[in-house]
Order: structure tokens, then sequence, then C-alpha cells
């Protein structure tokens, strides 16, 4: 047990030295920031219709939110379905 006690510490460390370095310039993955910022940015709205969509949501995609955010909720969502599980602890909809 002891034989690979001190070959595993060894292992540990030198991954969190090597998580730990920080390059200029590089996000804690390794990607250069220009590089992950143009593969995360997003496409303009050119639609009213969109934007609209976009920034305000149905009242049923709220009730969805609410009960993803409540993890009793959640969870039975998926055993009984969102309908029942939100019924049970939010009340009607």
């Amino acid at each position: 047990m002891r034989s690979l006690l001190a070959p595993l510490i060894l292992a540990l460390a030198l991954a969190a030295l090597c998580c730990c370095e920080k390059g200029k310039g590089m996000s804690p993955l390794g990607i250069k920031r220009e590089v992950a910022n143009a593969f995360v940015r997003r496409q303009k709205r050119s639609d009213l219709y969109e934007w609209y969509f976009e920034y305000y949501k149905s009242p049923m995609e709220q009730m969805h939110e609410r009960c993803e955010n409540y993890p009793p909720c959640d969870f039975l969502s998926d055993q009984i379905g969102f309908s029942m599980a939100y019924n049970r602890f939010f009340g009607r909809y």
C-alpha cells in the first residue's frame, strides 16, 4: 500500500501544478480567449419577432424554469411529468 502512495501523491502534485499554471491570454481550459469568444459569440437577431422572444419568455417557459430551479420539483418531473410535479409543489398554473 505504501509503495502506491508515493507515486499517487507525486502524480496529484504534478496534476495540480499543471492545472494551476496560467498562461497570458489563455483561459483555464487552455484555449485562447479570442478563439473561445468567437466560438461562444451568438449571431445577432435580425427580426423583431426573434428579438422579442429572446428577452420575454412565455408563461410556460417561466414555469418550467421555476420547476427546474427547485430540485424536488425537477426530480419529480422526471418521474411523473412536468404538469403533475408543478401542480404538487406550486399549485395550479
